[in-house]
């Protein structure tokens, strides 16, 4: 399946009051930005046909696939001034580069590069700022099995603050945190059909619109996951991120998983909604 990544954002709350114009998926976890991490974890499934709708920004992602640099993340050998790879990361990538617009929706994003999945009956999206170690083969699979137009992971509230119940005389009653309450958040990784272009007007929302239509008409199927789901909206999400990859605690990278030898998705399997 074709993968549509939403690069072209501002990113304005992961500036922490910084002139930095580097796009949000541009932002570097390890050695590699968060682009290149979603874009592994969707390879390690088979997917390797990318779309990045660019906006701004744009040149700092063009450059970094014009100028990549295998040997930052691959064991090599050099011999006689020849660099001779011992693995590759993305050799096999079709990457399809879109300029979107500076200041398009995500929905409209989408709207722009239809012309290049007219051949896509189920497709692949996701907003490259999100990291998870979701089983993508299984959401797919039970997206395929529900007859929905349009399919998106759900992880409960992310944030830290408790929610306060009170009774009688404002006497408090309950405390319990935000992420213990049965709603669910937009996980940001959707699998999608040629229907979804029928419910996006010009201009439009993904989620408000195409996806909120959906729902009402029944057609939009949840994945609700429990396990590592990490964003990096903000700075210090993105340290947390950064944290986690140089202790070695790194969930979201299951191709390393894969090279030594560890099934595919067996992290992923905890967590899952049934």
């Amino acid at each position: 399946m074709k993968v549509v990544l939403f690069c072209g954002g501002y990113g304005m709350r992961m500036r922490n009051g910084t002139a930095d114009d580097l796009p949000k998926p541009m932002h570097t976890v390890g050695p590699r930005p968060l682009l290149w991490h979603v874009m592994r974890y969707y390879a390690h499934f088979g997917h390797t046909e990318f779309i990045l709708c660019l906006g701004y920004g744009a040149q700092h992602i063009k450059n970094f696939f014009l100028n990549y640099a295998e040997t930052d993340s691959n064991d090599f050998v050099l011999r006689d001034g020849t660099v001779r790879l011992r693995s590759t990361d993305i050799s096999g990538w079709s990457i399809e580069f879109v300029h979107t617009g500076l200041d398009s929706s995500i929905g409209e994003r989408l709207r722009r590069v239809r012309h290049l999945l007219t051949d896509e009956e189920v497709f692949l999206a996701n907003y490259a700022d999100v990291l998870t170690d979701a089983p993508l083969d299984d959401l797919v699979g039970r997206f395929e099995s529900s007859c929905a137009a349009a399919a998106m992971l759900v992880v409960p509230p992310q944030s830290s603050f408790h929610c306060v119940e009170l009774g009688a005389r404002s006497m408090v009653s309950a405390i319990s945190p935000v992420s213990n309450l049965p709603i669910w958040e937009n996980g940001g990784y959707f699998v999608l059909t040629q229907e979804i272009f029928a419910r996006l007007p010009e201009g439009g929302d993904l989620v408000d619109d195409a996806c909120g239509e959906l729902a009402k008409r029944g057609e939009l199927f949840a994945y609700p996951y429990r396990g590592f789901w990490q964003p990096a909206d903000t700075a210090k999400e993105r340290a947390a991120l950064e944290a986690s990859y140089f202790t070695g605690d790194r969930p979201w990278m299951l191709w390393e998983g894969a090279q030594t030898g560890t099934p595919a998705g067996q992290r992923a399997s905890v967590g899952i909604e049934r």
